[in-house]
Order: C-alpha cells, then structure tokens, then sequence
C-alpha cells in the first residue's frame, strides 16, 4: 500500500515507512537518544530528497520530544534555568544552521555537505564513543573502577570563565558561555543533519559538567524540543521541504517502536550500552563513507542549482 508524498514528489510504502520509523523509534526507546541521526539517513538511501528529509525529520523530532518532555516535567527533573540557556544557544545555531542549509541548497551542494558532515560527525563521535567504551570494558575486567572521580573542589577552567550562574536544580554553578556555546553549535549541527542532538548534549553535560543524569535527560529534550520545532517552522517557511504526510507517518511508527525499546532497555547492562551506542552511530559514518566513494547511479544527470532556475 503507496502514499504519495506531495512535498517529496514520490510514492512510498506505508508500511516501509511505518516499519522503518517503527525500529528507529525501538533504538532510540533502547538507547534514550533521539532517532533523527539514524532516521535522516535512513530516508535518503530510499530516495526522498536530503532537503526534505531533514526537515521533515527535524519535525518528526520535535514531535517526539513532547511527551518526554511532560514526563520529566512531572517528575521534577527539567532544569528550566539550564535549558533557558540552552534553547537561547539553540536558537541562534538554528538559525544560522538554517541560513547555511538554504545557502548550499541553492548552490546546489547541499546533499555533499550533508554526507560529509555524517561521515566527519558521526566517525568521530562514534570512534570516540567506542575507544571509551573498550576501555572502560578492559578497566573493569582488571578491577579498575572505569572512571576516576573528580576530587572535591577541582573543576575544568571552562567552567570558571565570566558569568557564571548557578543552577539549583542541576547542582552546577559555572559559566553560561561554555554552555551557551555547546547549545549554539548543537543548534547548527541539527538545524543542517535534521538531529536533535541529544547523542552530542547528553553525554557533553554528564562528562564536562558533571550534571546528575536524571536532570540531563529532560534538559536536553526540553532543548531539543524547542529548537527543532523552531527549526521545522523556518524550514517550511523559507524552502518549503517539510513534508507533513511523511512526518505523521513517522511519528506513528516511531512512537509504537519507542514503548517497545524502552522495556527492552531495562535488560541491557551499561557496559553492553556504550559499546552498542558507539558501533551504531559509527556504523551510520562509515555508511556514509561508502557513499561517498561508490559511482553514482546515473553518472551523467545534471542538477542546475535553484539560482540558475
């Protein structure tokens, strides 16, 4: 069963797309991050444009973040004053991110910036993430603790830096620029690859500042709700590629596949976690990666940018 996708001028199947949303929404119930780094390149390997498929997947995002935004909420572990300086960051990464994706799109380069950027984003987090999570493995198996405690009154020097504010519900008292920052590059990287950047902001607040992990999760998506519905709106008003049927379709899917990964997490133990986490999202770098090296289907199609239209 097909359904025409207006915005993406192509048939798709419904239940691939249910299918397709519905294991990414299991992954990302399993691993307690957003779908979108595996959902935007999922979409384009079935042909819906990169343009499309990022905003689309930005309001898919967006979408989803909701109710796990209300239930933190009503659990009392949202930092509102944290996440007022992450959306401020966010914002103003969104908009340039925006601004930037509009530009390469009209010179026509758009789906090389966004294969290069996964092949560069994602190999490195996830080289990263991996080192990580093999040392830690290796620490534990001698009887070494994985990660050493930071001793009483001893804080990085970012965290020093000008206007500092304290944030009672996070037990942190730093500076907002390296914060602010964090936010706006995080902004960017989502507003260009259609991510929420929870993969990036979750585990940056757990290692760099120390937040207690039942505050960072509901931060976080209180951020990423916020910037990715403000990144869907720019992207619908000033290139029109959200596509509203397939963002339904993937919320559906996603949603469904979601309650079914976060039982299944309560069975995975943190080391198995980190290391699965880490292949997964180097697996999609390298797939890209591939992409880049493979010819192309049709060698000798020509794509006029839209300033030449």
């Amino acid at each position: 069963m097909q359904i025409y996708l207006p915005i993406a001028e192509l048939p798709i199947s419904i239940l691939l797309v249910l299918g397709l949303s519905g294991a990414v929404g299991f992954i990302s119930g399993l691993f307690g991050v957003g779908g979108g780094f595996l959902l935007t390149p999922l979409l384009i390997f079935l042909d819906i444009p990169p343009a499309v498929a990022v905003a689309t997947v930005a309001a898919q995002v967006a979408g989803s973040s909701t109710t796990g935004v209300l239930t933190y909420w009503r659990r009392n572990a949202l930092d509102l004053r944290l996440g007022g300086v992450l959306v401020g960051g966010g914002i103003v990464g969104t908009v340039l991110g925006v601004l930037f994706f509009n530009s390469m799109r009209r010179l026509g380069q758009l789906e090389l910036v966004i294969n290069l950027s996964y092949v560069t984003l994602f190999s490195f987090i996830g080289g990263l993430m991996l080192f990580d999570a093999i040392r830690a493995a290796l620490k534990e198996r001698g009887g070494r603790p994985a990660r050493l405690r930071r001793k009483a009154g001893s804080h990085p020097a970012w965290m020093g830096l000008p206007l500092r504010m304290r944030f009672y519900r996070s037990q942190l008292y730093a500076s907002v620029l390296p914060i602010a920052g964090l936010a706006v590059v995080i902004g960017f990287i989502g507003a260009v690859l259609g991510v929420g950047g929870g993969f990036i902001l979750v585990p940056a607040l757990l290692y760099f500042f120390r937040i207690p992990p039942a505050v960072v999760v509901g931060t976080s998506l209180f951020q990423i709700l916020v910037t990715m519905t403000g990144a869907t709106i720019l992207h619908a008003v000033t290139n029109q590629s959200v596509d509203i049927i397939l963002a339904i379709l993937l919320l559906i899917g996603g949603v469904i596949g979601a309650q079914f990964g976060g039982r299944a997490a309560r069975n995975l133990n943190a080391g198995s976690f980190r290391l699965l986490l880490a292949l997964l999202i180097l697996s999609v770098g390298l797939r890209f990666g591939v992409e880049l090296f493979l010819p192309p289907n049709d060698p000798y199609s020509v794509v006029l940018p839209e300033s030449a239209r």
